[in-house]
């Protein structure tokens, strides 16, 4: 999850919350985004790092255009193991 920059300079920041921590046997309950502007403490540390979401969105494309050696060598595998 990445740092979203909006338009109006509002900062999308990820966010987990966690089962019990307590515990020692913590779980991911839910991923989410809190919005944080220029007075929170952390803003600028975290600005320098974000994205804009047309940013994110090339990263995105480019992830899925470099997948498809993976994804070849993948399903190749899958198939020499069905074989089996």
């Amino acid at each position: 999850m990445y740092v979203i920059r909006l338009p109006d300079g509002t900062l999308r920041v990820p966010h987990g919350v966690l089962s019990d921590p307590g515990t020692g046997d913590a779980q991911i309950v839910a991923d989410a985004y809190v919005e944080i502007g220029p007075d929170d403490p952390d803003y600028e540390r975290l600005l320098a790092g974000s994205l804009t979401e047309a940013e994110l969105e090339d990263k995105r494309r480019g992830w899925r255009a470099g997948n498809d050696d993976l994804e070849r060598t993948f399903e190749e595998w899958k198939a020499a193991r069905e074989d089996d």
